[in-house]
């Protein structure tokens, strides 16, 4: 019998960065801590060679910048308790600016928040309800230091809502501050991926009714023996990541895997495919693993030329990106710690719900 729950869709999309440019002054900070000239030159030689023309952060104006007296300028780097200050003070404002660029909130009844780069009490879902308006009655659901993949478990998850509750139509926000974790350290495979990472927040309303791209069925996978090449540790100075240079060779391989294969089908019949840009050859290895056709993860590319790694909020600027496309049929895929990987199927909707 076919159910009578709604297709849960995505109405609208909206994405921020914030204002400062971090690309060149991190080149600038990195540099300065590589004293082998030939490393340095190395560092210089792979960081032109990522895919990244441009990267945001909130450790602008007040906070200031890298250098001399900036946030990262102390011998013993800032603590995590200033990075948490910066995160209360700046991650709500980043939030809300995505926010702004939602055509219509309407009455929304649930708000999913994901953010894994800072924690605060009361808690983001809190600050942006009340800073929106919205009734005390709203439903609220936090989903915290999941990594990258959390943008798609948020969608998921407000999917899940829709199904329960047809009449629900939940507010969906990821933001992320990861200019806020920078780690002072001469290795240049710790610099390398540290340099991918940068600020950004999505907003997503979720409802079952009008048009729009129709979340379906969900994908989840954790590798075996992965758990050391992804991870995300809270320290003194902050969280410190550890990503092994081994993550794309796995990565492709468990692309390949029974488990996956048969969730995900003939790739040849996936019109679009929205792949969170963990760095290019993160992008390399989902092409390659999945064998795609020259040109069909350019939205992922674009949007790691444009803006670096956001964490959770990247793979929304990558659906963002399809949405005026229409696509008849997509897969959204994102990774994080673990190794994991989480997936959603989507498509294009006209059906009025």
């Amino acid at each position: 019998m076919k159910s009578s729950a709604p297709a849960a869709r995505i109405e609208a999309i909206s994405t921020a960065v914030p204002a400062g440019e971090v690309e060149g002054h991190y080149r600038q900070w990195a540099a300065a801590q590589i004293t082998d000239d030939r490393q340095r030159k190395l560092f210089e030689r792979m960081a032109d060679r990522s895919g990244i023309s441009h990267r945001y952060t909130v450790l602008d104006g007040q906070h200031g910048r890298m250098e001399a007296a900036g946030f990262y300028a102390t011998p013993a780097n800032a603590s995590t308790a200033r990075r948490m200050k910066v995160y209360a003070d700046e991650a709500p404002a980043l939030a809300l600016q995505a926010i702004a660029g939602l055509p219509d909130l309407g009455d929304v009844t649930h708000i999913v928040v994901a953010s894994c780069t800072g924690f605060m009490a009361p808690g983001l879902d809190q600050v942006i309800a009340r800073q929106l308006g919205l009734a005390r009655t709203v439903e609220r659901i936090s989903i915290g230091f999941m990594g990258c993949y959390a943008g798609i478990t948020a969608l998921r998850t407000a999917a899940h809502v829709v199904r329960s509750d047809p009449a629900a139509r939940v507010l969906v926000v990821t933001v992320e501050l990861c200019s806020l974790h920078l780690q002072q350290t001469g290795d240049i495979e710790a610099l390398l991926a540290m340099r991918q990472f940068a600020d950004g927040a999505a907003a997503v309303v979720v409802s079952g009714t009008g048009p729009g791209l129709a979340l379906l069925d969900p994908l989840s996978l954790t590798l075996h023996e992965s758990a050391d090449l992804i991870t995300w540790t809270i320290g003194d100075t902050g969280f410190a990541m550890h990503l092994s240079g081994e993550v794309p060779t796995r990565l492709a391989e468990a692309l390949v895997d029974p488990l996956v294969t048969e969730r995900i089908g003939n790739p040849a019949l996936i019109e679009a495919w929205a792949v969170h840009p963990g760095g290019r050859s993160i992008l390399d290895a989902v092409e390659r693993g999945l064998a795609l056709a020259p040109g069909k993860l350019d939205a992922s590319r674009a949007v790691l030329r444009d803006h670096g790694n956001m964490s959770s909020a990247t793979v929304l600027f990558v659906l963002q990106r399809l949405m005026d496309q229409r696509p008849a049929s997509g897969l959204a895929l994102a990774f994080g710690p673990g190794l994991a990987m989480e997936g959603l199927r989507f498509g294009w909707t006209d059906d009025a719900g």
